[in-house]
């Protein structure tokens, strides 16, 4: 007996190594340690160590003269004693002081700083020879966030912060617009939403979208506000000093759209005194009649995230992959109908600020086609707040932040899962976050999505999940020895065989990989690349290579795994006609296909009876 357990814990050790060093692995190919990179920031411990003849100097001062809502601003950087682990952090609001501490927060010291900064840069990526001169240009981009700038020059590196020196304030002109449209299907097929960030409340000004098909008259529609306070947060960073106020989101409905047709869109606030301030001009093509057949392309992907393209906050360390896989998707939008960005949608993690970065990252995307969004660990989970899984992932934010930030047609805000149609499509998309075992609430709606679908009309089923519920060969899953979400497919792959769930799709785990048509642990088809005929099990596909950093998969080879790859990346279907669908897998560095394969089939093979599969029959005639 005490061999035996010898021989475990050497085990055990020799795992701990495995994944020590896989991990460490993973990380200098690709970059990144999964930490959000301003919770490194020691801020709390700020002190001044003010020099007079240290300075900052940002300009342009005045920003988005020609209605631009990013800009590029030069900092002028002049240290008498430059160090190596100086640092510039750009704040926003400007006063940074106590003036913005909640009043219970006694801090014991100057400068009472009581909000991280947005954004930060290491003084000597401005320059090569800023520890020799102390001089140095630092070029950091800004988006509008309804409030003013200032820059500030730390010294003792992120634990120990010694502010040495401020800048001038540097504003938008506008710095109130409504900014960053993103799109999503409404309820019903024939609807479109448009949620939108502005710093006007209700009071100041209404909300409302001019829109119509394009080149006809144009009608408005009248939009809701809704915001959150630091007390809707359920934890530190968010409560503390990840809060920012969030401005004001609205949400119109443009309502009876025409299927397949071209319209246009602007953002509207008329003020109290009847002038009005407009967005600049979008467009869309509506969703096809449920059914439809025409040429319909889905694009699927989760754990993007968000990267500053002027290489501060570590760029490339913490989401290295996030700004090629949007500028590959804005590259190709003018083929893509529809996009699914299946949860650990920023990774703000508690960091306020950061979802306007994020929504300024994708506008391009998400205020032209519709962007669907699920519910990730990132977005969710606080110790009790009656997530499923109890860590702080989230950073505090518990949901508030995904659930008013973005609209999804769900029943219910705080319970993230929903079904949505485009045209020969059907989506059920489910939230990992809550309870999905079979009597929970959330297994009742996936029976009912699934068993809803008329598949003569909508041939193509398609579930969609955050936590890999299916199979994924990841390393953590196959420490695990589940190589699943623990509990994921005991209650749900009898909803998948029964009611023929073409393909499933996850994200969480960091890379790609597909499996084989499979029911049960057992491949049902020897097909790899082109499947026709009977639909007998459901393809698995992990899709979580958006663009943080990579997750590893495990030594063991799984004898279900047809294709992996250890890279960023997102999936393109393409469904031709009611009989013939494309799945690709793009890579996000290149924009090239590596894996795809091909469905072709016909009604009559969708009601073919197979195992678990099949209606009851009776010897009546």
């Amino acid at each position: 007996m005490e061999g035996s357990s010898f021989l475990s814990l050497k085990v055990a050790l020799v795992l701990v190594f495995l994944l020590h060093f896989t991990v460490a692995h993973s990380h200098n190919k690709h970059g990144g340690d999964g930490v959000q990179p301003l919770s490194k920031i020691q801020i709390h411990r700020a002190v001044y160590e003010l020099h007079e003849n240290a300075s900052l100097k940002a300009y342009p001062a005045l920003l988005g003269m020609k209605g631009e809502d990013s800009e590029w601003v030069t900092v002028k950087v002049d240290s008498p004693h430059p160090s190596g682990d100086d640092w510039l952090a750009v704040f926003s609001p400007a006063n940074f002081n106590s003036s913005i501490c909640p009043s219970a927060d006694s801090r014991q010291q100057a400068p009472y700083i009581c909000s991280a900064p947005i954004k930060y840069m290491f003084a000597n990526d401005s320059s090569a020879d800023y520890t020799k001169t102390g001089k140095g240009f630092f070029k950091l981009q800004l988006i509008n966030q309804r409030e003013d700038f200032s820059f500030a020059l730390f010294s003792g590196g992120l634990s120990n912060p010694k502010l040495v020196a401020v800048s001038n304030a540097v504003s938008f002109v506008n710095p109130k617009a409504p900014l960053y449209p993103r799109l999503a299907q409404g309820k019903q097929w024939d609807e479109m939403t448009v949620t939108w960030t502005s710093g006007y409340n209700i009071d100041e000004a209404v909300p409302f979208v001019e829109w119509g098909l394009k080149g006809e008259a144009q009608t408005r529609s009248p939009a809701g506000t809704l915001t959150f306070t630091r007390e809707s947060m359920c934890g530190p960073p968010a409560r503390t000093v990840g809060w920012r106020e969030p401005g004001f989101i609205h949400t119109s409905f443009l309502k009876d759209l025409w299927p397949n047709s071209l319209y246009t869109y602007k953002l509207g606030h008329r003020s109290s005194n009847g002038s009005y301030i407009w967005s600049k001009s979008y467009s869309f093509k509506s969703s096809p009649y449920p059914g439809q057949d025409s040429l319909q392309r889905v694009v699927i992907f989760g754990d993007m995230g968000k990267a500053e393209r002027d290489g501060s906050n570590e760029y490339s360390n913490y989401q290295p992959g996030s700004l090629n896989t949007t500028d590959q998707l804005i590259k190709d939008l003018h083929n893509i109908d529809i996009v699914f960005h299946i949860g650990d949608i920023t990774y703000a993690n508690g960091y306020i600020s950061q979802w306007d970065q994020f929504t300024s990252q994708v506008e391009p995307i998400a205020s032209t086609i519709p962007y669907m969004i699920a519910s990730g660990n990132h977005e969710r989970d606080t110790p009790g707040t009656g997530s499923f899984y109890d860590g702080n992932d989230s950073g505090g934010e518990c949901g508030v932040l995904a659930e008013t930030m973005f609209y999804v047609p769900a029943e219910n805000r705080a319970k993230f899962w929903y079904s949505t149609d485009y045209g020969m499509f059907h989506f059920c998309v489910a939230d990992t976050e809550h309870d999905w075992r079979e009597g929970s609430e959330q297994y009742k709606f996936i029976e009912k999505c699934l068993a809803s679908v008329d598949r003569q009309k909508q041939p193509w089923l398609i579930f969609i999940a955050h936590r890999v519920l299916g199979y994924s060969s990841d390393l953590f899953y196959g420490l695990d020895g589940s190589f699943e979400e623990p509990m994921g497919r005991e209650s749900l792959q009898k909803l998948w065989q029964k009611y023929k769930v073409d393909i499933a799709f996850y994200g969480h785990v960091h890379n790609y990989e597909r499996i084989c048509p499979i029911y049960q642990n057992q491949c049902v088809n020897t097909e790899k690349s082109h499947y026709s005929g009977t639909v007998n099990g459901t393809i698995h596909i992990v899709v979580g290579g958006g663009g943080s950093h990579l997750s590893e998969f495990s030594q063991v080879q799984t004898s279900w795994s047809l294709y992996k790859d250890y890279d960023f990346g997102f999936v393109k279907l393409t469904a031709f006609n009611h009989s013939s669908l494309l799945m690709e897998y793009k890579k996000s560095s290149d924009g090239n296909v590596y894996d795809s394969f091909t469905i072709s089939r016909d009604y009559r093979d969708v009601l073919a009876c197979v195992h678990d599969g099949c209606e009851p029959t009776t010897l009546a005639t």
